[in-house]
């Protein structure tokens, strides 16, 4: 009987191999899988920048429907805006530069890409630890770097950016059932 067309089986014993994961292609396989499904969040920088898309919001309601909505459609469009401008500000000051990076990659490692819970010392650490862990040491070491004033106010001057684009930015069809997304919109109660 031919075997014309089949796979050849290795020899080894299935003890010998490494367990599915463990090499490194295997890991920078899944980071691209990680970071690819990450940036398909992420909204055309056209539909971002279109200039016909702005104008004034009519009230107060209009104006924080379009910024729930945007900030929904938007949110990795604005996390780049954000970690963009602050890593511009950075540029002055190199050692916080290096200290952000470093940061930045701790977080890819330790947050984004990993797929098995973190063990340290046979203990299991939960994902919102490692937030909060994260979130303080990056904290501190950017503080503790000499350029918080710098820090503060690039985040400041990203935020303001980011959330005059949403209230300016007029929602397209798509949008408004991207906004519920968050939380349900409560209707107002029937007059009897």
């Amino acid at each position: 009987m031919s075997k014309y067309g089949t796979i050849p089986i290795s020899s080894s014993s299935s003890s010998d191999a490494p367990p599915p994961g463990s090499s490194p292609l295997d890991f920078i396989s899944r980071a691209k899988a990680r970071g690819a499904s990450a940036l398909a969040t992420r909204q055309p920088w056209r539909e971002l920048a279109d200039p016909k898309a702005l104008a004034v919001p009519r009230g107060l309601g209009d104006a924080y429907l379009r910024a729930r909505a945007n900030l929904a459609h938007f949110s990795m469009n604005y996390a780049i805006v954000v970690l963009g401008v602050v890593f511009l500000s950075l540029i002055w000051h190199p050692f916080s530069l290096i200290v952000f990076l470093a940061c930045m990659v701790a977080w890819v490692f330790l947050y984004f890409l990993r797929d098995v819970p973190l063990a340290l010392f046979g203990h299991t650490i939960g994902d919102g630890v490692v937030l909060a862990v994260l979130s303080a040491l990056t904290l501190i070491l950017l503080l503790l770097t000499g350029a918080t004033g710098n820090i503060l106010t690039s985040l400041l001057v990203g935020l303001v950016l980011v959330l005059l684009h949403a209230l300016l930015h007029r929602l397209a069809d798509s949008i408004d059932e991207e906004a519920g997304r968050w939380y349900t919109p409560v209707t107002p109660p029937q007059p009897y």
